[in-house]
């Protein structure tokens, strides 16, 4: 198949191919396709491998966050202060006196995923794991499973999880809080729809203050404290003043050569269109123009990144 004449590269759910082990297939066509030619690196997180990737086939893009949005009101969220080693046992002891029809589990690594989901099936739960690690006709089997009530328990990483649609899960539970306040709200977004309440707990460690601040703060209140003597720990996390979630910035990576990154001839590399309406979430645009002075085997390139607000944009 002959790539020569490509002038658009589009690189969609970038973090999902990454963790589903597709790298290598994208180096491959980043060889086969034009060194002059607009690249669009759409993802939802923006875990190190990606940044890096982005570094990699990206010429100076300029960044742009976008506001966060809020998990819905009908979710009732409750923050465990819990140290690693005690995060399986207060899970058992929580799924032990909590009635959940449905529960979703987020752990941060994919062997954890696995672990704990055997974990819980050895204790007498109907529990499966949705990790990269498996095969698609076996993540689909899980997935499926979970849908018609086979299983009540779906340990899945964030990016297994991506755009899968269940109805009626009850209950939320962060085994592992995310890198991101955006990833937070992916998953607290999964259970309380439709006008359904839902619960969602948080098993935070020491090391994850700076985060759950950020995410109290987006929330624009702090999460209920929950203690149960014998496992959970005094909570490490300074208090956090109520505030409204982060309005839209730009911010510009640092200068290189004399000039911003993301400019051209003092001109912006892109903008950020308004929204088509009332309600809609606002949709990135990038415009380019080609040019004859950049250097050989370098793309023009635009990096945007859904869900989680960050736009790159490139001349």
């Amino acid at each position: 198949f002959n790539l020569a004449k490509v002038e658009h590269l589009v690189l969609d759910e970038a973090d999902h191919m990454f963790d589903m082990g597709f790298l290598p297939d994208i180096k491959r066509i980043l060889k086969a396709v034009p060194g002059e030619r607009q690249t669009l690196l759409f993802s939802a997180t923006m875990p190190s491998e990606i940044r890096h990737l982005a570094e990699e086939i990206l010429d100076n893009p300029a960044r742009v966050q976008i506001a966060h949005s809020r998990p819905t009101a009908t979710v009732a969220q409750v923050l465990y202060s819990v140290d690693q080693k005690s995060k399986t046992t207060l899970l058992k002891e929580i799924m032990a006196k909590t009635d959940m029809a449905a529960t979703l589990i987020f752990t941060r690594t994919k062997h954890r995923a696995e672990s704990l989901a055997r974990q819980l099936h050895k204790a007498g739960y109907a529990a499966t794991s949705l990790q990269g690690n498996l095969s698609q006709q076996k993540r689909q089997k899980a997935l499926n499973g979970f849908k018609r009530g086979q299983f009540k328990v779906l340990v899945a990483t964030d990016i297994a999880a991506r755009g899968i649609d269940v109805t009626g899960i009850s209950h939320v539970i962060n085994y592992d809080v995310p890198d991101t306040v955006d990833a937070f709200t992916h998953r607290i977004g999964r259970t309380g729809r439709a006008s359904r309440t839902g619960e969602a707990f948080t098993f935070a460690s020491r090391e994850d203050g700076k985060i759950i601040n950020q995410i109290e703060r987006s929330l624009g209140k702090k999460m209920s404290r929950n203690n149960i003597p014998g496992l959970t720990e005094e909570f490490p996390f300074r208090t956090v003043p109520a505030g409204q979630p982060g309005k839209k910035s730009w911010q510009h990576k640092a200068k290189k050569n004399g000039r911003p990154a993301g400019r051209r001839n003092g001109r912006p590399a892109g903008r950020a269109a308004k929204s088509a309406g009332a309600g809609k979430q606002e949709q990135p645009t990038a415009r380019h123009r080609k040019s004859g002075s950049r250097q050989k085997g370098r793309a023009r390139a635009a990096m945007m990144v859904d869900g989680s607000g960050n736009l790159f944009l490139n001349p």
